[in-house]
């Protein structure tokens, strides 16, 4: 399992993407603002993620 990196785009839970903030020993910090719909699915901006559960779908982004 490779472990997110901050900057890279991951997706969890069936299709949620958010980019990496903050990497902790278990879990990442994401930013979902990412997602263009984020505000219709009335989500809040940041959410932690177990490694365990999300895969990396870009390595880095810019915001």
């Amino acid at each position: 399992m490779k472990i997110a990196e901050v900057g890279n785009v991951i997706e969890f839970k069936e299709g949620l993407q958010g980019v990496v903030e903050k990497v902790n020993e278990n879990s990442v910090i994401v930013d979902l603002s990412y997602m263009d719909n984020y505000r219709e699915l009335e989500l809040d901006q940041r959410t932690v993620v177990n490694h365990k559960n999300y895969k990396i779908i870009q390595e880095s982004v810019t915001k």
